[in-house]
């Protein structure tokens, strides 16, 4: 039978045998002082807990002599203050404006937000002594008499339990700083095992821990205790906490799993003697995971004393100073034994709060030398076994053992190990993720030189009127055509009827207007319009400003994110440059802020696997002969060339002698991924009545 119950979870240990139930039959539990509200200067009080306040709509300040009128709010009136003594204030021409002016400035130099405060009624504020805690409550209680003569307050958390009061003009020194009574300063109790009453465990108590696979031996080297109540003779166990060999606190529990501690001791962890001379530690979220990890061969163990908190703090938020650190004080308290630790394994519970309890240890110990355990699999189904105690009892000390040993590097932000991306790069030889080497632009020629790659860069440059937009918008028709990529266009020097007559020209083939430039092409029906229409609308998104402000490219990128998420676009062109707002700080040069910009695009793009087009006209060019203008002519910064994935030159024959009109040269001038292209050139015909680009035939092509 006792075999049997090892394996017993634990809410079924109230059916053990009759010396088990004996040891925790009683209802009735020994805790410490109850959790009192603070006493008002008021014949009624208040439950703090009980109510939430809601504050009446009185003005900032007084506007008058008149005592301001208190409304009923929630239950909540103003009640006399009989028993409490106004200063009596030798000036008796003092208003309530100046009494307002003194007592704000008062709360204010001791951090308590006296804006929304109101006379003549309890508010809850967040304490500016513990911040409230982890979960950052209202948990001080203020009043603040109707004339703003005085004001008091208390904190209700226990572990901090601030008060005070001031007056608008009682001098410069007020109460709260005789009667603060805070984690750091207050006066730890001293205790004893005799004057607590504890004794050693009586069978009954050894049998539950047996029940839970911790042996006697381990229970007794750890001096857990029991407490019994002299009026029910129910028995608590009380698990002892030591430091250099004297008792510091004393936590217990009943079979309810229910905790309480020993009022005003010292908090610190349970077992600290046992990592006094270790280099390696483990931290557990229990006294029973520690008991659990020594069946385990680990003494070097200890356990926090009060528990997880329900949710980890923003990683952005700093940890609190040391004074108000209070619910990991334990952690400053215990510090001369951290320093040392050069491998802290976190064995805290698989559930949220425990993973929570993990993350704010490894900030204030250091994510560098913080190790995390992953809990085993119950019978190969999803959930985990949560916590040390839970391995012990139905895997045993043998598997419990494997779990530390296999203990991970604890994550840090931003810092990572090739394996940590295994699959992605398994992915990429094998070749199952899409489009990771780029797709073709649909010219036979370029393909050759230039693929488009989802996350890159290509800037587009070239002299006016070569071409550039124009040779993007038949690039994206021709990407959609194969591939069915989705686009977002801030094209600021297009207005939109015409950016739709080019595209639909393209993808359509057809003139959109009869005219010289359509020659004798014939002209898109009106079946065809529709359709391209319809095609435009699902295949572009727009991103133009709906003013006449300049956009920055803050702007333009929140968008484009918003399109990438919404509407799934592959593509983002942002055309052209010099068309964006560029005010910058007094003290950044264009340099440093192109370079900024360019950084900011190319992390956009990257996140999103979008690739990105962005034109840049070149610098005004005093002794161009004709020729293609070089990447690094671009204005405003050699950044463009420098910081980009592609770049690329558009340029279209000017002179006769040379070659057709309408042959426009490709200049491939960057290519930073060997995978999807190399430096070279490319020729393509430009056809005028559809503005498509077209492969120049080779000779003898086709014979």
């Amino acid at each position: 039978m006792r075999l049997l119950l090892l394996h017993r979870p634990l809410h079924k240990l109230s059916a053990l045998s009759s010396s088990t139930a004996l040891l925790m039959g009683s209802k009735q539990l020994l805790k410490s002082t109850p959790f009192t509200n603070p006493s008002p200067p008021s014949s009624q009080t208040h439950s703090f807990h009980s109510h939430r306040l809601v504050f009446s709509a009185f003005p900032p300040k007084p506007r008058s002599k008149a005592r301001p009128f208190c409304l009923r709010t929630n239950g909540y009136s103003y009640v006399s203050h009989a028993n409490v003594k106004t200063p009596k204030l030798a000036d008796l021409e003092i208003t309530d404006e100046q009494r307002y002016e003194a007592l704000t400035k008062k709360l204010k130099e001791i951090g308590i937000d006296d804006e929304i405060c109101e006379p003549a009624q309890y508010g809850h504020l967040i304490c500016p002594m513990c911040k409230g805690g982890d979960s950052e409550e209202k948990s001080l209680s203020i009043f603040i008499e109707k004339d703003w003569s005085y004001a008091t307050w208390q904190c209700h958390r226990r572990k901090c339990d601030w008060k005070g009061r001031t007056m608008a003009f009682a001098g410069s020194k007020s109460s709260y700083k005789k009667s603060k009574n805070s984690t750091t300063d207050k006066t730890k109790r001293e205790i004893a095992v005799e004057s607590l009453g504890l004794e050693p465990l009586c069978e009954e108590v050894l049998a539950f821990f047996s029940e839970r696979g911790i042996s006697r031996e381990t229970v007794q080297r750890n001096k857990v205790m029991q407490k019994r109540c002299s009026i029910t003779d129910q028995i608590s166990i009380a698990f002892t906490y030591w430091r250099n060999g004297k008792l510091i606190s004393c936590k217990y529990r009943d079979i309810n799993k229910k905790f309480w501690q020993e009022k005003d001791t010292e908090r610190i962890f349970y077992g600290l003697d046992d990592i006094k001379d270790t280099n390696d530690i483990i931290i557990v979220e229990g006294e029973m995971d520690k008991l659990a990890m020594e069946e385990a061969g680990y003494r070097n163990c200890v356990s926090v004393p009060d528990g997880a908190p329900p949710k980890a703090s923003p990683p952005d938020k700093d940890v609190p100073p040391e004074e108000q650190d209070t619910k990991y004080q334990f952690l400053w308290n215990c510090k001369e034994y951290l320093k040392k630790e050069s491998r802290i394994i976190l064995a805290t519970d698989g559930d949220g709060p425990g993973q929570a309890l993990a993350e704010e240890l490894a900030r204030r110990l250091g994510r560098e030398r913080c190790w995390r355990v992953s809990w085993p699999k119950k019978n190969d189904q999803v959930e985990h076994f949560k916590d040390a105690n839970e391995v012990l009892m139905y895997l045993g000390p043998a598997v419990l053992k494997e779990v530390i040993e296999n203990a991970e590097l604890y994550p840090i932000r931003g810092l990572f190990r090739f394996q940590d991306y295994f699959d992605e790069i398994n992915a990429y030889y094998h070749r199952t993720y899409k489009h990771d080497c780029g797709v073709k632009t649909g010219w036979r020629d370029l393909d050759d030189l230039y693929n488009v790659v989802p996350g890159e860069l290509t800037i587009v440059t070239g002299v006016p009127n070569s071409g550039k937009s124009e040779w993007i918008d038949a690039l994206l028709c021709n990407l959609y055509e194969g591939y069915g990529w989705k686009f977002a266009l801030c094209s600021m020097e297009n207005k939109v009827r015409e950016h739709a007559r080019k595209l639909l020209e393209k993808h359509i083939q057809k003139p959109f207007f009869d005219g010289r430039y359509g020659g004798p092409a014939e002209r898109m029906s009106v079946e065809e319009f529709e359709r391209g229409k319809q095609w435009l609308n699902d295949t572009f998104h727009l991103i133009r400003c709906e003013d006449d402000s300049l956009p920055n490219i803050k702007w333009v990128l929140d968008l484009a994110r918003a399109a990438v998420l919404r509407h799934g676009v592959r593509g983002l062109v942002i055309d052209p440059y010099n068309e964006l707002d560029h005010q910058r700080p007094p003290n950044q040069t264009e340099t440093e802020y192109v370079s900024q910009m360019l950084t900011n695009v190319k992390r956009f793009a990257q996140h999103h696997a979008c690739h990105v087009w962005f034109v840049a006209h070149p610098r005004q060019l005093h002794h161009w002969v004709g020729g293609p203008p070089n990447l690094y002519d671009i204005s405003g910064s050699a950044h463009f060339i420098n910081k980009c994935d592609n770049g690329i030159v558009i340029h279209r024959n000017r002179d006769p002698e040379a070659g057709a009109l309408d042959q426009v040269q490709v200049c491939v001038r960057k290519v930073r991924n060997k995978v999807a292209g190399t430096i070279g050139d490319a020729y393509l015909s430009y056809d005028r009545a559809t503005g498509r680009y077209v492969d120049i035939p080779k000779p003898n092509e086709g014979k």
